[in-house]
């Protein structure tokens, strides 16, 4: 693997750090890039959060994560005990001016002010800006500061403008990183190249060739220990308003004139503008949403209710399960459908996309040669899949035709571990470079898409279905597709 070049020295202070985000995924994607040479000895990770603790002690939990949530073949005792002084904690309430933000300021300036900080919220969305406007007044806003702002941004756009206005006060909007961790796959990177760098493909991706496009995120785990923030937000705004509008964005867009941040995310807009409006009226046309019940796993284990999740004697309304039928009016995708699903406790971990062919229109051949499909594995088993039909090569009297897939394995094909999504996003808000976070003006794009499908599940004119946990959702999301002719990929002959 070649040596990757090194940032310039930072110091990285986390809002949050004793939160499950920053252990599970925050100081591991930094310690691989710690062990790979990326971050200089003279970076420090700083900590803040409420808990009362000594450096010590959180370094401590920090080795802890690291054990826990690195590849055993990729943790380092040496490299680790290097990393782990790398790490200061300061206990702190971000969102209380009056908090004891002098210990963070003496930590602070004890490096050179042009030394980049970032500040990285991993709080509550509804804190961003009073943290925001509490390091301004503690002088901690230098012109080598950036920030940080994990999704989801606001809970509509009202309330997504109000924050942005409210962070935009004491940061420019260059130096604002809204991340959304689907853009630090390598799997989505990769629609670019796939794109973009091959012509047999970008000449056919369009209504001209493609019949449908559909975009699965899909989990087998239930709320868990989210289940207090889930209930207040659902999938509409966990999943489709940020991570899958994203996908849809990079699959949907017309080449960009260069791969120049501002170039790319201007094309993302576009496919954003272009997105039919489903009124509060048509929810129950274009949209399925579905919470799970009891259910059981392959094995027969029994599986809770998302209610059972939540706990004793829970009532609530909140979707565990999403589908959209979006379009897009563009000339490229006129009369395409785009189909959207994201849940929980489904049949089985996967995010993937499938762009379905047409099918020729007469065939020389007996029987109708299946169309082709391209199918996008973003994760688990990154890669890419091409299914074509060949002759079968078993005696008969003629040119009979058997399908099969021209398959790609990435990290087979290059011998190459894939990195997690947030190590690259990490080390590109300390490089400045923005093409892998989403700009304001995309954020009230996608909410202002996504408003009016929740004001008319709101007013309840969409029915909330339950599914099976366990299953791969409502039987209303199979006949969402049914109407058009078409059915989700696991039901694919």
């Amino acid at each position: 693997m070649p040596q990757l070049p090194p940032v310039d020295v930072f110091d990285y202070i986390v809002f949050g750090a004793t939160g499950d985000l920053t252990m599970r995924k925050l100081l591991p994607a930094l310690y691989y890039r710690y062990r790979d040479g990326q971050i200089p000895d003279q970076s420090r990770i700083i900590g803040t959060a409420r808990s009362p603790l000594s450096r010590a002690d959180y370094q401590g939990r920090a080795e802890k994560a690291l054990t826990e949530f690195v590849k055993p073949a990729d943790f380092d005792e040496a490299t680790a005990r290097r990393f782990l002084d790398l790490i200061h904690y300061v206990s702190l309430n971000g969102a209380e001016a009056d908090s004891t933000w002098p210990a963070l300021q003496s930590l602070l300036t004890e490096a050179p002010e042009d030394r980049i900080r970032v500040y990285y919220l991993a709080t509550a969305p509804g804190l961003y800006g009073q943290i925001c406007e509490n390091l301004s007044s503690h002088g901690l806003v230098t012109e080598q500061s950036r920030v940080v702002l994990e999704k989801p941004i606001g809970t509509d756009l009202e309330s997504a403008d109000a924050i942005n206005d409210h962070v935009g006060r004491y940061f420019p909007e260059n130096h604002i990183f809204r991340i959304d961790h689907y853009l630090g796959k390598e799997t989505v990177q990769n629609l670019i190249a796939l794109r973009f760098a091959n012509p047999v493909f970008e000449r056919l991706w369009s209504s001209d060739a493609i019949d449908y496009v559909q975009i699965t995120a899909a989990e087998t785990v239930g709320v868990e220990s989210r289940g207090p923030y889930y209930d207040k937000s659902g999938a509409l705004r966990d999943m489709i308003q940020n991570h899958l509008l994203q996908v849809l964005c990079l699959v949907a867009m017309d080449p960009p004139g260069s791969l120049e941040a501002d170039s790319l995310r201007n094309e993302k807009l576009k496919v954003l503008h272009a997105l039919r409006p489903i009124a509060p009226d048509d929810v129950a046309t274009f949209t399925v949403r579905g919470q799970y019940a009891r259910g059981r796993t392959a094995d027969g284990t029994t599986l809770p209710s998302y209610l059972e999740d939540l706990g004793e004697d829970a009532t609530s309304d909140t979707e565990t399960y999403v589908a959209i039928r979006a379009e897009i009016h563009s000339w490229r995708w006129g009369n395409v459908p785009f189909y959207l699903r994201s849940g929980k406790r489904l049949a089985e971990k996967c995010s993937e996309i499938v762009i379905q062919f047409k099918a020729a229109p007469w065939s020389i051949f007996p029987g109708k040669p299946r169309a082709n499909r391209l199918l996008i594995r973003i994760q688990p088993d990154e890669g890419v899949t091409l299914s074509v039909s060949t002759k079968d090569p078993t005696p008969t009297d003629s040119l009979a035709l058997r399908p099969a897939d021209i398959n790609i394995a990435f990290e087979k094909a290059f011998g190459t571990r894939y990195p997690d999504a947030y190590e690259r996003l990490l080390l590109d808000v300390v490089r400045g470079d923005p093409i892998l976070f989403i700009r304001r003006d995309e954020v009230e794009a996608a909410w202002r898409w996504i408003d009016p499908i929740l004001r008319g599940w709101a007013e309840n004119k969409a029915p909330l279905h339950t599914y099976p946990a366990g299953s791969w959702g409502p039987e209303a999301a199979r006949a969402l597709l049914a109407r058009d002719g078409h059915a989700w990929h696991e039901d694919m002959a």
